[in-house]
């Protein structure tokens, strides 16, 4: 940003020159001398020069470069007393540089901001009315407005660039550290992290120091998982990424397995969902025994989520849950199943006495 700005401020000197040389060139016949006219021509040309080379390396462009093309600006416009008639100048004729002066405002403003812009648009416009020696009729329309506008505007300006910059940087940066952090994690899932839950799991099947063991695999699992998960991160208006409310879920006896990537649904939907699975688990605590332990697995399908909760406890007859339905006690019917209608969606449970019990929840996208 600031070197297109100090090309900017190039190409500004050097048309603003091109412009100051034709009126040069057309009124040196007009001159109190014609050919001070044509000097001061050549040595803005040539510090025009200067300038454009020095300001072209961010090295270069040094505090006393800048006030060094202010003060330049500022005797050109004082010399203009001498080439020019003072007939000419009381009527308001523009100075010899003219607008070429409001290139060292710009370059004030670019290298220091809007008040460095304002204090170089101070010093042109005091040369120019000590130049006129006073302040004679529509002296505030020229020079004066432009170089003290510029100074403020171009600041304002550079500022504004820069921030702007610096905030597509910052999340230039973020989205490619937020890839690479996915791509790890993507990774971690398909590997160390079912590595670690197979081990968590068939450590607690073979029970003595094994048990210790998966004891162990499973808090590294749980610790490396909380570690590579995203964090919150901003979702569109009305929907939530399920994964923030299933992840907590996780303990020493329920095992949470999530996507790597945000599972994004409508807000209501993904807290339906998740409060069912948090249903089932509460099921496991109270009904499936006290050694009992759960898996919970959130899938994507695309079209549809699916979030599964099963368990290793002495599961049931599902006969019993329509018996239990026509006595009155609707916890399953009213808190999972209902739960999941309300939204679109179906629960199914299957049970086997003695081999534990799934619940299968899918609600569609949509």
């Amino acid at each position: 940003m600031s070197d297109r700005m100090w090309r900017a401020v190039s190409v500004f000197r050097v048309l603003a020159l091109g412009y100051a040389a034709v009126l040069i060139i057309a009124d040196h016949n007009r001159y109190a001398h014609p050919a001070g006219g044509i000097a001061v021509l050549a040595v803005m040309a040539g510090w025009s020069a200067v300038t454009i080379v020095a300001y072209a390396r961010p090295g270069r462009r040094s505090r006393w470069l800048v006030i060094a093309d202010v003060a330049v600006a500022a005797a050109l416009i004082m010399a203009t007393r001498w080439v020019d008639t003072p007939a000419r100048i009381d009527h308001g004729a523009p100075t010899l540089p003219t607008f070429w002066a409001a290139a060292s405002v710009l370059a004030c403003a670019v290298a220091g901001g809007p008040w460095a812009g304002l204090a170089g648009g101070l010093a042109i416009a005091a040369a120019d009315l000590a130049e006129r020696q006073g302040l004679p009729r529509g002296s505030l329309n020229g020079t004066v407005v432009l170089v003290l506008i510029s100074g403020l505007v171009g600041g304002y300006v550079m500022r504004l660039g820069l921030r702007a910059e610096a905030a597509v940087d910052k999340a230039a940066r973020s989205e490619a550290a937020t890839a690479e952090r996915d791509r790890i994690a993507r990774e971690i899932h398909d590997s160390v992290l079912q590595v670690l839950a197979l081990v968590s799991r068939r450590g607690r099947e073979l029970g003595g120091e094994a048990a210790e063991l998966g004891r162990l695999a499973g808090e590294q699992e749980r610790a490396l998982r909380s570690l590579v998960s995203p964090g919150p991160l901003a979702a569109p208006i009305g929907q939530l990424d399920l994964r923030l409310l299933v992840e907590p879920f996780a303990c020493d006896r329920v095992t949470v397995s999530c996507p790597a990537t945000a599972v994004l649904m409508a807000d209501a939907t993904a807290r339906a969902l998740a409060s069912a699975a948090g249903e089932a688990l509460d099921n496991v605590r109270n009904h499936a025994g006290p050694d009992a332990r759960a898996w919970v697995l959130v899938d994507d399908e695309g079209a549809a989520v699916a979030v599964s909760v099963r368990d290793d406890g002495t599961g049931f007859d599902p006969a019993g849950l329509a018996a239990a339905a026509r006595a009155g006690r609707l916890g399953v019917a009213q808190s999972i199943v209902g739960r999941l209608r309300g939204v679109g969606g179906e629960a199914i449970l299957t049970s086997v006495p003695g081999q534990g019990t799934e619940v299968e929840l899918r609600v569609p996208r949509g």
